[in-house]
């Protein structure tokens, strides 16, 4: 998979004759937060018409996502980070990422300018699949009329996307982000396509872990998740070990409360993951994240989980 990263990158690939998108491409736009079976449909139209043309299947994601400019830190948490997003598409079929980086310069573009210059000089698109309530261009002032209506002028196809339904439920990152809240994990799962798990690097903690006799592998996080709590978990290693643990997820609140972090401990594990990746799995959840009189009540409290989790693994 290529990733293009920001419009002066797309705009050089464009003057160039060995391009990927030489021949055109086949797209489609989204935010693709979670990349899950709604996505995927989407994906798999891109991916079999890209296949029938010989061209490239293209996604094209922002970065922050729009509501994470507009709404800041009031905006909902993500699924995946950016990182394992494009893993994730690369996965399902899309051979190259264009990443925009959404600004204030970038949500005034024209919808005729975001049509001139990114779908037709920047992609050479050939065909475009989107859903037919998407909105882009300065006040979301373009619709997918207009490009219908463009792309016969400008000799692109525009595609509607496939609605995929769940329980009789249209799968969304929205409905994912609730059911991952209420810590509905089956259901999270079903919409998903997979069991939800976040990965990350591990980086050093303030060692409290180690200290009391529980220690951990941290992974930083930039912004809360979408779940919080304490549960059993399934942690893939960079050398193919596959070990079950606990992980506390959240803020914690007996040690400073202000930095959402993910704190990892694998069930006999001996070693070190510092500056390695990991993949943690959420396989079920054992009890809120909550804030203790002292670091001994706080051990008495590991010490339990540690005993439900290892009783969970028994019956599972």
């Amino acid at each position: 998979m290529r990733l293009i990263r920001g419009l002066t990158s797309l705009q050089l690939l464009s003057r160039n004759a060995a391009s990927p998108l030489a021949d055109g491409c086949v797209a489609t736009i989204g935010n693709f937060d979670g990349v899950h079976l709604g996505h995927q449909a989407i994906i798999n139209q891109v991916r079999e018409k890209a296949r029938a043309l010989g061209v490239p299947a293209v996604a094209m994601v922002f970065e922050p996502q729009p509501r994470e400019f507009f709404q800041g830190d009031q905006a909902p948490p993500r699924l995946t980070g950016f990182r394992e997003k494009c893993c994730l598409l690369l996965n399902a079929g899309i051979d190259v990422v264009l990443c925009l980086r959404f600004d204030e310069q970038f949500r005034s573009y024209s919808a005729m300018g975001f049509i001139d210059d990114l779908l037709v000089q920047g992609l050479n698109v050939r065909h475009l699949v989107v859903g037919d309530d998407f909105r882009f261009g300065c006040d979301r002032s373009g619709d997918f009329e207009l490009l219908n209506r463009v792309g016969e002028a400008k000799g692109f196809s525009v595609e509607n996307t496939r609605t995929i339904t769940v329980a009789g439920e249209r799968v969304s990152s929205t409905a994912v982000r609730e059911a991952l809240t209420h810590n509905q994990l089956d259901l999270a799962e079903a919409l998903l396509g997979r069991p939800y798990a976040i990965a990350g690097k591990v980086t050093y903690g303030r060692q409290l872990g180690r200290e009391i006799g529980a220690p951990t592998a941290n992974i930083r996080l930039k912004r809360l998740a979408p779940l919080q709590g304490v549960y059993v978990i399934q942690a893939d290693l960079p050398d193919g070990r596959v070990c079950d643990g606990v992980a506390n997820i959240g803020l914690r609140p007996t040690v400073d409360g202000r930095q959402p972090s993910l704190e990892v401990h694998l069930f006999d594990f001996a070693g070190t993951l510092y500056g390695q990746r990991i993949r943690v799995t959420f396989r079920h959840p054992l009890r809120n994240e909550e804030k203790f009189s002292s670091v001994d009540a706080l051990k008495v409290q590991i010490a339990r989980d540690f005993d439900n989790a290892r009783l969970w693994l028994a019956e599972h």
